[in-house]
């Protein structure tokens, strides 16, 4: 049996990891919830391969939200595909912090390529701070091109909104956090899309956080199909939770 390996260099980190049934949709496919939590996952094994873990951040009260995500995916996975996943920091942008990710097969051959924008925020106060209020590390940068479009504000209009339905936050759905974990945007958005979509792998992906869903919360979902893209918004009690763009 092969071990899997994983590095550290100052700044990056990388690891493999093998892709299970559960990562896959029924044609055995990385599901883009896979993709969502794969990529949160590893900008966690980085900070705490720092010494810098949930814990010590929140205790000095700068800890990170999910703002946005944009996912290309070049040639999707599937399961029992070995990845090396490497995750980069990619320094600020205004309010933002960003990191990137690249997941390759065994090959060489990059498979996905993907950005995240962050908020730094105070967990007690829930005030977003500024990128230069982080003291924890100096910032990286990515010495690198990702080959991935940036993140971006996606927005639904006003006319010609398809309903889809609600779903109601469980209690499976909870992180550590006590809010609806980001992976399971990409099943609430699969599972609303139209049956002729689910079963296509998107060329992109991009959503935005808006608000955090906790439990028993009920979204309710609207969606709007133009050309060869599908829109998927998420309404909570308090306005949008979520917005996402899924192009085929």
């Amino acid at each position: 049996m092969e071990d899997f390996k994983q590095s550290l260099t100052e700044n990056s980190y990388t690891r493999q990891e093998e892709l299970v049934f559960w990562d896959c949709d029924r044609e055995k496919r990385m599901r883009v919830a896979a993709i969502l939590s794969k990529m949160a996952a590893f900008a966690g094994y980085d900070y705490d391969a720092r010494g810098l873990t949930h814990e010590m951040l929140y205790d000095r009260r700068e800890v990170f939200l999910l703002s946005r995500i944009a996912v290309r995916i070049h040639d999707c996975p599937h399961a029992r595909d070995v990845l090396t996943i490497t995750t980069w920091e990619n320094g600020a942008r205004a309010a933002h912090m960003q990191r990137v990710f690249e997941m390759a097969d065994q090959t060489g051959r990059l498979c996905i390529s993907a950005k995240s924008d962050w908020i730094l925020v105070d967990p007690i106060t829930r005030k977003i701070l500024r990128p230069s209020s982080f003291t924890a590390k100096p910032l990286t940068i990515c010495d690198k091109v990702i080959d991935c479009p940036e993140p971006k504000k996606i927005v639904l209009p006003h006319e010609g909104l398809e309903d889809l339905g609600t779903r109601r936050v469980r209690w499976s759905d909870l992180d550590g956090n006590g809010h609806l974990f980001s992976g399971n945007y990409g099943d609430i958005v699969w599972d609303a899309l139209p049956a002729d979509l689910q079963t296509q792998v998107p060329k992109e992906f991009y959503i935005n956080y808006s608000k955090e869903a906790t439990l028993d919360e009920e979204l309710r979902l609207e969606g709007f199909r133009e050309a060869d893209t599908y829109r998927v918004e998420g309404l909570g009690p308090e306005g949008t939770c979520f917005t996402a763009m899924c192009v085929f």
